[in-house]
C-alpha cells in the first residue's frame, strides 16, 4: 500500500477545521495540518482535538505552507501527498480516485471539478480559462482546472517541490511539471461551496493580484 500523507493548509478555519478533520481521519490516511499563523482560534482549536499539526511563526502563504509538507513528506519516506483545504471544499471521499492514479504511474494528479462537466461563465471562471489558455500556449497541452488545490503527487513531484519549488500557486506549479514531462492526470471531483469564513479571493484586489502574479510566473519564468 502507498504511503500516503495528506497535507492540509489552514489560515484562519476555526468555522471549517475540525468538521473537516472528522472527515479525513474516517479514512485512516496519516496527515498533516499546517497552521499558517492563523489569527482566529485555528491553533486552540487544533490542540484541544489532538489534531495532528504544525504552527508556523510568520504567516508564508499556501506556497510557503504547502512546500513545508512537501518537505516534511519528503524526509519521512512518503510516497504520495494529497492537498486539500482546510475550508472544507474539498470532499475527502475523493482522496482515494487521486492515490488510484498515482498508483498508475502517474506523477501528478489534479482534482477537476470540469472534466466531464461543463465550466460556467463566470467572473472567476473566465479567470481559470484565461490560465487554461496561456499554460496551452506555452506547454501546448490541455487542462481543465488548472487553479484547484485538490491535487495528488509521486515521490518525484514531492521531491521536486521540496527542493526548488519557483511558484507561487498551482497553475505555475502545474506549468513547471508539463515543461519538465512529468505525468499529469485530471480525475472529476465535486466540491462543496465554503460554509464558513471568508475566502482569500473575497477581496477583489487579491484576486487581481493573484491573476497577474501566476499569469507572469507562467509567461516569463515557467
Amino acid at each position: 500500500m502507498m504511503k500516503t500523507l495528506v497535507v492540509i493548509p489552514a489560515y484562519n478555519e476555526q468555522d471549517n477545521i475540525v468538521r473537516l478533520m472528522e472527515d479525513v481521519e474516517s479514512y485512516g490516511y496519516d496527515y498533516l495540518v499546517i497552521n499558517d499563523c492563523s489569527r482566529d482560534s485555528t491553533k486552540d482549536l487544533l490542540i484541544d482535538n489532538d489534531i495532528v499539526h504544525l504552527d508556523l511563526p510568520i504567516n508564508l502563504g499556501i506556497a510557503g505552507v504547502t512546500r513545508v509538507g512537501f518537505k516534511y513528506a519528503k524526509d519521512r519516506g512518503y510516497d504520495c501527498v494529497i492537498c486539500i483545504d482546510g475550508d472544507g471544499q474539498h470532499l475527502p471521499e475523493y482522496m482515494k480516485d487521486l492515490i488510484d492514479e498515482i498508483e498508475k504511474g502517474n506523477d501528478y494528479v489534479i482534482g477537476s471539478r470540469f472534466v466531464s462537466e461543463k465550466k460556467p461563465v463566470t467572473l472567476r471562471m473566465l479567470g481559470s480559462r484565461l490560465l487554461c489558455l496561456l499554460i496551452r500556449l506555452k506547454t501546448g497541452k490541455k487542462v481543465t482546472d488548472p487553479t484547484s488545490g485538490m491535487r495528488a503527487l509521486g515521490r518525484r513531484v514531492i521531491e521536486d517541490f521540496a527542493e526548488s519549488m519557483n511558484f507561487c500557486a498551482e497553475p505555475d506549479a502545474l506549468c513547471h511539471l508539463l515543461h519538465r514531462n512529468f505525468k499529469i492526470k485530471e480525475v472529476q471531483v465535486a466540491m462543496k461551496e465554503r460554509e464558513a469564513g471568508v475566502s482569500y479571493f473575497h477581496n477583489p484586489l487579491k484576486s487581481i493580484y493573484f491573476m497577474l502574479a501566476v499569469s507572469l510566473s507562467i509567461i516569463f519564468i515557467q
